[in-house]
């Protein structure tokens, strides 16, 4: 991201993983059926062949020459109010587009495997980036203007306005490129860059798993491996591997090229390492991402080993295999949630904490906005989409019953009530940094959790779903920091050459050791994990956001069980209608945190290992 018009709407979550905690087996009456609700997409376009889909496409193209044309080369000259009318129509043209590659996504995203469906979606991405790139130099000339006479139009009340917009921007003054060399590198994404996520993500959807001659999506083989019984979750383990690896060349290929493409766009604008630009596209900086990494590293011990170690001794096995990672408990209850059950149980734990915060949620099941059942073809995980403010954001998830499911559901509902009320803020402002894009989806699911746990009075249930919990938030911050070193030992790595297939796996199992620890046998199938991650191909360096919203949401959680600050709800509610337009430090500020102090990220995980503590005592 460059200040530049995005070739996709303003935070798109990047799929959940679709991987369980600690559940039960399925059972052939809670089985996902054809009778789960699917979202209606009418209310973005009625369908590829939509006229008013073409009619936007067509007015939005005579709409951008026209104002490249008005405005080329001469928005230095603009008055604090014609910048102001500018930026105004700049975002109409944009949310016309958003618009359009919002349906696109979605429709795409329900069924990859479709052949019409991918030519349609590849149809959007060419004519939208050939429509945006009339608008490229408007930034850019933005950025050319000097401070003081920036901040003299920024005392028209039409440019003021968009003054956290504007601070966005030339937050990447330095790292731009000329007005021809923009055009070129984005142009060339449609055949670069994002035809190589679209052949991941096709790929994975096409591929199946072969489980006792049955042939699973990634979505139900991965399901598997939070079975009750040890030998489905093997069975389920190694045709995962052995599925990864007859494909990991196409894999090892793709996540090569996209890293030195990384590595080529970011020489050219100077950034200073592989996870600057994200860093700076987060607004956060350098030193306060190294201070979470570091925390995280630091209680690796206390934290994932400590409880697989415990795991280990609750299963009377000496070490644990990699398809015990997410097992249930050995005296775990074999239990399914019906989607209305699931339903009512996040609903409920939205409005105990403010009924404002249910009632935004409900709309969401009121109206075809969910997407619920597995479908082959269908991305696998989960995910929330803002797409417009003129209409609503759409969520997409692979239900299939189990308690981790019911977690899955409160954390994209946290995402799709937090778009809802950034919404006003406008196309260009709504749009979350993803470090905080991941704190109301965190809280959402802290508040279902805190809320199943207190209605329940069986201590053999707590137990498992404190342990559940403890796997969720391993899975949330734990795994999600060795993710983040994977990922920056390859790009560093990369960097002096392409990585053979056999050093990926070399570098995953080594990450995968250190954070797991010594209670696991780490089997051969396991060293091609790596590939089915979506998040490295989609959002380089995504995953470290997970670990922030979950340590922030903890903080943010204890302050509100400590009742320190009045009007926390609505505080809280503010926060996320707030969207882009302040910074984290001023975010927390209300609550009394700093995310720059050290011991804020200490203060976070120490609610993970107070929850380890518990378990053995329980034990």
């Amino acid at each position: 991201m460059t200040g530049t018009p995005l070739m996709t709407p303003p935070d798109t979550i990047p799929p959940r993983l679709p991987e369980g905690g600690a559940a039960a087996s399925p059972t052939a009456e809670s089985s996902p059926s054809a009778s789960l609700p699917a979202w209606d997409l009418s209310d973005l376009y009625a369908g590829p062949d939509d006229p008013r889909l073409h009619a936007d496409l067509d007015q939005a193209a005579t709409a951008a020459e026209a104002f490249r044309k008005q405005h080329v080369d001469r928005v230095g000259d603009l008055s604090g109010a014609d910048l102001g009318t500018a930026i105004a129509a700049f975002e109409r043209i944009s949310e016309t587009l958003y618009r359009v590659m919002s349906f696109a996504q979605l429709l795409h995203a329900v069924d990859q495997t479709d052949a019409e469906i991918g030519r349609f979606y590849q149809g959007m991405q060419e004519r939208v980036t050939e429509i945006s790139s009339h608008l490229l130099f408007f930034t850019l000339e933005i950025n050319q203007l000097a401070d003081d006479a920036l901040a003299a139009r920024l005392t028209a009340p039409e440019t003021a306005h968009y003054a956290p917009w504007l601070r966005d921007v030339r937050a990447f003054r330095e790292h731009e490129l000329p007005e021809a060399m923009e055009r070129l590198l984005h142009e060339k994404d449609v055949a670069g860059r994002s035809a190589w996520v679209r052949l991941f993500d096709e790929t994975m959807a096409h591929l199946r798993f072969d489980i006792d001659g049955r042939a699973c999506t990634v979505t139900e083989a991965l399901d598997q491996l939070s079975d009750s019984d040890r030998a489905r979750r093997e069975k389920a383990a190694r045709a995962i591997g052995a599925g990864l690896s007859a494909n990991s060349r196409l894999f090892a290929h793709v996540t090569n090229t996209l890293a030195k493409d990384k590595q080529i766009e970011d020489q050219w604008r100077r950034y200073d390492h592989p996870m600057a630009a994200r860093n700076l596209a987060n607004h956060v900086e350098d030193e306060v991402v190294d201070a979470l990494v570091t925390a995280v590293k630091d209680t690796y011990a206390d934290t994932a080993h400590r409880y697989y170690a415990l795991k280990a001794r609750w299963f009377g096995q000496e070490k644990l295999a990699t398809w015990d990672r997410n097992a249930p408990l050995p005296d775990a209850e074999d239990r399914r949630f019906t989607w209305d059950q699931a339903r009512q149980t996040v609903l409920d734990a939205y409005g105990a904490f403010s009924p404002r915060l249910a009632d935004l949620g409900r709309r969401f099941f009121d109206n075809p906005w969910i997407d619920v059942p597995p479908r082959p073809g269908k991305t696998s995980g989960a995910f929330a989409h803002p797409t417009v403010p003129s209409a609503h954001p759409y969520l997409l998830l692979n239900y299939m019953g189990r308690t981790r499911d019911v977690m899955t559901l409160a954390h994209e509902l946290g995402h799709g009530v937090h778009q809802l009320l950034a919404a006003p803020k406008g196309v260009l402002m709504a749009d979350t940094p993803l470090t905080l894009a991941e704190t109301a989806s965190v809280f959402g699911e802290m508040l279902t959790f805190r809320a199943m746990l207190d209605a329940e009075t069986d201590p053999r249930r707590r137990r498992t779903m404190l342990a559940g919990k403890v796997e969720d938030m391993l899975n949330t911050v734990v795994r999600q920091i060795a993710f983040h070193e994977f990922e920056r030992r390859v790009h560093t790595e990369r960097r002096e050459g392409a990585l053979s297939e056999e050093r990926l796996n070399t570098i995953w199992l080594d990450v995968q050791a250190e954070s797991l620890g010594p209670a696991f046998d780490f089997d051969d199938g396991y060293k091609v994990f790596w590939a089915y991650i979506p998040h490295f191909v989609h959002t380089p360096f995504y995953v470290y956001a997970y670990a922030f919203g979950d340590c922030l949401v903890n903080s943010l959680y204890a302050v509100h069980q400590a009742g320190t600050v009045p009007g926390f709800q609505d505080k809280y509610l503010e926060m996320l209608a707030a969207g882009g337009t302040v910074r984290h430090r001023e975010l927390l500020a209300p609550f009394g945190l700093d995310a720059g102090d050290p011991g804020f990220w200490r203060q976070g995980l120490g609610v993970l290992t107070g929850f380890i503590d518990e378990l053995e005592q329980v034990a």
